[in-house]
This record gives structure tokens, C-alpha cells and sequence, in this order.
């Protein structure tokens, strides 16, 4: 049940424009320094987590990072982007998903 509200709050952000999906588009989030926060769907390749957290930590982003037991299917079906690593680019919406993942 948390992971369909995490979903919902993917879905608002996505729709206020505050999220960057795939690969290409969370590291541009990530280099223009608005990613607060770094989500990685549970199927996503090992290498590519570790492109990520090697990348973070060779420039010292200062994002949080999060891999999710959310599928890259279940992004699809409740964000409308099929995407494996997403960024969240706005402070609040990174805390309150921060706080459902917690739950």
C-alpha cells in the first residue's frame, strides 16, 4: 500500500513538471544541481546504480539516494514514463516521498 502512495506522489510531480525520468534526463537533473532526490526502481541493472553512485560521489552531489522495491512496470502504469532512476526536483515533494517510503 505505501508503494501505490509513492506512486500517486510520483504522479503529482510528474504532472507539476518536478521529475526527471531515464537516464539521460537524471543526469542532467543531477549536473544542474536540482535533484533532491534519486529513486532507482528494484529491477534496474546493478551497473547502472553504480554509474550513479560513482557519478554522485566523484562530484559530491548532495542528493539522497533511494532504491525503491517499486518495478519499472508499476512506474509505468501510475506515472505514465516508462523509467527505472527517477529524480525528484522539488524539496517537498523529495520529503514527503522520503516519509511514505519510510512508513
Amino acid at each position: 500500500m505505501p508503494n501505490q502512495k509513492v506512486i500517486s506522489m510520483l504522479g503529482l510531480a510528474r504532472r507539476a513538471g518536478r521529475l526527471s525520468m531515464g537516464h539521460d534526463m537524471a543526469q542532467h537533473a543531477l549536473f544542474g544541481h536540482k535533484a533532491k532526490l534519486l529513486l532507482f526502481c528494484s529491477d534496474v541493472s546493478p551497473r547502472l546504480i553504480s554509474e550513479f553512485e560513482k557519478t554522485i560521489e566523484l562530484h559530491h552531489f548532495k542528493v539522497k539516494v533511494i532504491k525503491t522495491d517499486i518495478t519499472i512496470d508499476e512506474i509505468y502504469f501510475g506515472v505514465g514514463y516508462k523509467a527505472g532512476v527517477i529524480t525528484v526536483d522539488d524539496e517537498n515533494f523529495a520529503k514527503k516521498i522520503i516519509s511514505l517510503l519510510e512508513q
